[in-house]
């Protein structure tokens, strides 16, 4: 089934056809909140089952009225946002749009009040249940109610799996996942337990609607009673991924997490990831992996966790082992309307086989620490892989590569170090066709910003080597956060935010995305209130995107990709 994704830019509409991929109700997102100028911002969202000529009235109703008022004269055509300069009594009022299609209003979108957060401060806050702070969030609708729900992970706590750089210790504590309704109400938590150490690559968890009844279940890995060593370790005891109810977090089915065997190293074994998959095309399944340098096993199950398929990177007659990157990526590399699962410097098949492992692949080449997978030029058909490779290479260390065959498409023709961290890709300049690719040194010594097509842009260094894209302001490119500043590149400053992210989503209001930040005893959802005149398809529609969004609770953070237009 072919959608359309409709993007305006002024006043003229453009329209593209996508391919549908929605896995959630998704209501119309209606946020409201008062700007500095005690003024009222609302932003609402444009849904892949709207025809391109939606338009929107905007309603305002009074506690004291029986009737609401239409702000609007005409229908909003080229836009999903809206500013009331004249609401009385910013307390006593709430809002709600009526979509016309057709030239007819069709029902109201929830009704909601202005947010409670003081004037002029773009973000709805979510008091947590105690003071701490989180350190993963995930989104995913618990109750169905087509409003997105938050799933946090506590507290903000890391410790690293490898030994020889001293970074291992005892853990002090146990994680705890936590649900809150997306009105902030407290819903349950889940003690991971003494078996599960306090470190992102033991503790991996996803939220999803894999499940197909309309509300998301929470998948984690899981252990029993306290299996630790006298140091501290978990190197012993059953492992599980479980299922837990979204709205309750009690235990629904649990089945065995790809075991320990056959792991040289205690670091090997403990690098856990998860992913979610359209392997058929059409159905969600779960994907479960351990390992990233040496050996790597996944699983994939599908909604009743029956295991699909299993893979080793043994088996491969090519060298797959020590191709992990610190994620997952899944995305439709081949354009049979199937996932695959993007190892990192290797690709498997919806159907767990491999598919191409690095060309130039050999034991110090394997592991890249930068991996985003995209429509990154959009002059070329079909996605591609940005990397950054680890391990000091003589060159190609930081690559374009085609997502289908692992054919370098450009790369650093020079030596490298240990290019680090997570770089970015993003379309943050508009005199460059197609998304922007950013990589660093750890230590200090080569910056690279390339434009899509291989064009060295500067070798300047951006704030650090992971700089963090968003959409924020009213123009097609995104805008970056730089030490808590949401702003373009070398240009105008939008903003601030406070604490540290856990996510970037499009969650709430128009398809410009949210920046989800943690303080102690706070989350956060920053949303932009700057007007646009521009009308888009929700990104949390965009299957690719989605499924980014999904794995940002779990490994290192990339943020997400779009699927081509």
């Amino acid at each position: 089934m072919i959608q359309r994704l409709a993007f305006s830019i002024g006043c003229v509409l453009i329209v593209c056809p996508i391919i549908a991929q929605a896995a959630e109700r998704l209501d119309r997102g209606l946020v409201a909140l008062c700007t500095s100028d005690k003024n009222v911002y609302l932003g609402w969202r444009v849904l892949s089952s709207d025809p391109a000529d939606v338009a929107f009235h905007v309603y305002r109703n009074m506690a004291d009225s029986e009737s609401a008022r239409c702000l609007t004269k005409e229908p909003l055509r080229d836009k999903t946002n809206f500013i009331d300069d004249a609401a009385p009594h910013i307390s006593k009022v709430s809002y709600f749009v009526r979509a016309v299609i057709n030239g007819q209003e069709v029902q109201p979108s929830k009704a909601i009040a202005v947010s409670d957060t003081p004037e002029g401060m773009s973000f709805i806050r979510i008091k947590l249940n105690g003071n701490y702070d989180a350190q993963m969030a995930a989104l995913g609708d618990l109750d169905g109610d087509g409003r997105l729900d938050y799933v946090i992970k506590q507290p903000d706590s890391n410790i690293d799996p490898w030994q020889k750089a001293g970074v291992w210790r005892k853990s002090p504590g146990t994680y705890k996942i936590e649900a809150y309704g997306h009105d902030g109400k407290f819903l349950w938590r889940y003690d991971m337990g003494w078996a599960i150490e306090q470190g992102i690559w033991y503790s991996p968890y996803i939220v999803y609607d894999l499940d197909g009844d309309g509300r998301a279940e929470v998948y984690a890995k899981a252990g029993e009673g306290d299996p630790r060593d006298p140091d501290g370790k978990v190197t012993t005891g059953a492992e599980w991924v479980v299922k837990l109810d979204g709205m309750s977090g009690k235990i629904l089915k649990k089945v065995p997490w790809p075991d320990r065997s056959g792991y040289a190293k205690y670091n090997w074994a403990s690098r856990n990831l998860m992913a979610v998959a359209y392997l058929d095309g059409k159905q969600p399944y779960l994907i479960v992996q351990r390992g990233t340098y040496g050996q790597i096993k996944v699983d994939a199950y599908d909604s009743q966790l029956n295991r699909y398929w299993r893979w080793n990177s043994h088996q491969e007659k090519q060298r797959y082992h020590g191709s992990g990157m610190h994620g997952l990526h899944v995305a439709d590399v081949d354009g049979d309307g199937r996932d695959e699962i993007i190892l990192g410097s290797a690709v498997l098949d919806d159907n767990g086989r491999g598919v191409w492992t690095n060309p130039m692949h050999h034991k110090i080449m394997a592991h890249p620490d930068v991996c985003y997978v995209g429509d990154i030029n959009p002059n070329r058909t079909g996605l591609e892989i940005f990397y950054g490779f680890e391990t000091a290479q003589p060159r190609d260390a930081v690559c374009l590569m085609d997502a289908g065959t692992g054919k370098i498409l450009w790369g650093f023709d020079g030596p490298t170090r240990h290019v680090h961290a997570q770089g970015m890709v993003a379309d943050i300049i508009a005199s460059y066709p197609g998304q922007e690719c950013y990589a660093g040194e750890q230590d200090g010594s080569q910056y690279w910003l390339y434009a899509a097509d291989g064009r060295l842009i500067n070798k300047e260094k951006i704030n650090g080597l992971s700089p963090r894209p968003v959409f924020w302001d009213a123009d097609p490119q995104k805008e970056l956060i730089l030490s808590g500043q949401i702003a373009d590149y070398k240009g105008k400053i939008h903003g601030r935010i406070e604490g540290s992210l856990c996510t970037i989503a499009d969650c709430l209001g128009d398809w410009r995305e949210e920046i989800i930040t943690s303080l102690p005893g706070e989350l956060r959802i920053y949303t932009t209130t700057i007007p646009a005149r521009t009308k888009r398809v929700c990104l949390m529609q965009d299957r690719l995107y989605r499924l980014d969004v999904a794995v940002a609770s779990m490994g290192y953070y990339y943020p997400p990709q779009l699927s081509p237009r």
